[in-house]
């Protein structure tokens, strides 16, 4: 009877191997695969980063350094707020390394799919099961436009007369393309389960996990003050980056009417999916830094400077962390 490793039972093939120079080839190829699409992302949007450096050249500095502080803070936001989604401690400094290069990830594709999609492997990476990780996922995405309009509704309350909403209201094109875009990320799952057979019981896995683990992170104060907490803090530490971009440039408004001018903004549009929220944000926030009587350029070199701030600044070094912790599979 012959030995050869090809030799095996009747009617079995061998398991193809996989080379080892293939395998490295593939990693490597696997980390430089964010900074290829960042590179090519930065080229289709040039004209953006060089107006807002231009601009930003001739900005008060340490204006500057205060946005560039805020944006920091931003990341330690946005980790606190996947801790207190997850009943599971993480490992506070490979967390904040994940969020960090989830932003890079955030600004290439729409909806935080990148973002999500980062922090989805983390989490596996770290032995969290997947319903509990896609749980924690579906519960961060739902906390934060909740505490972003609480935060609304609470300067809205505190100021009534600052903003003119009848101003911003969106008009009825708009408010059809939020309610169908709702409705239909609404049915399709539950039409996808429907049909499909073989989703059912993943499906009634996610939300018996999703339910009990919201159940049980409500249940303790420090994961409810970093869900929450963070939550809350987010959409203000934007507003602060704003603020500061828009000191350093001269904008003639308060920071009480630049935060309520993005709360609102990003109620108004955020329903489209957009790549970080970038276009129709954008120009909502334009529109209503104007309608509180800022120049029309001068708000308009203000959203472009925080656009290089949150973006552009560290765009590069958040790809290069991207790509390491793929490299070294903490992804």
């Amino acid at each position: 009877m012959s030995l050869l490793p090809l030799d095996g039972p009747p009617g079995t093939r061998p398991a193809p191997s996989r080379s080892p120079a293939a395998a490295r080839l593939f990693s490597r190829a696997l980390s430089l695969l964010p900074l290829l699409l960042i590179g090519a992302w930065a080229a289709f949007d040039w004209p953006t980063v060089y107006d807002g450096a231009a601009r930003l050249a001739t900005a008060d500095p340490w204006w500057l350094l205060a946005a560039v502080f805020f944006t920091c803070l931003g990341w330690v936001a946005a980790a606190c707020v996947r801790q207190g989604a997850l009943p599971d401690r993480l490992p506070p400094g490979l967390l904040l390394a994940s969020q960090f290069a989830a932003g890079a990830a955030n600004h290439v594709l729409p909806a935080s799919v990148g973002a999500h999609a980062v922090t989805l492997r983390f989490l596996l990476g770290r032995g969290i099961p997947l319903p509990r990780a896609a749980a924690s996922l579906a519960l961060y995405a739902l906390v934060r436009p909740i505490a972003k309009t609480l935060v609304l509704l609470a300067f809205l309350a505190a100021s009534p007369d600052l903003l003119p909403l009848d101003q911003l209201a969106p008009d009825k094109g708009t408010l059809l393309l939020a309610a169908g875009a709702a409705t239909l990320g609404l049915a399709a799952p539950a039409l996808l389960v429907v049909a499909v057979p073989q989703l059912r019981r993943p499906a009634l896995t996610f939300v018996r996990t999703a339910l009990t683990d919201a159940r049980l992170l409500h249940t303790r104060p420090a994961r409810v003050l970093a869900l929450w907490g963070g939550a809350a803090a987010a959409p203000l530490l934007q507003a602060g980056v704003i603020a500061s971009v828009g000191a350093a440039l001269g904008l003639p408004l308060t920071w009480t009417q630049i935060t309520l001018a993005f709360l609102a903004a990003g109620a108004v549009a955020g329903a489209v999916p957009a790549p970080g929220g970038i276009g129709p944000v954008d120009a909502t926030l334009v529109f209503a830094m104007a309608a509180l009587g800022a120049p029309l350029s001068l708000a308009t070199a203000t959203v472009i400077g925080y656009r290089v701030v949150t973006i552009w600044l560290p765009l590069i070094p958040g790809a290069l962390v991207l790509s390491a912790l793929v490299h070294r599979k903490v992804l």
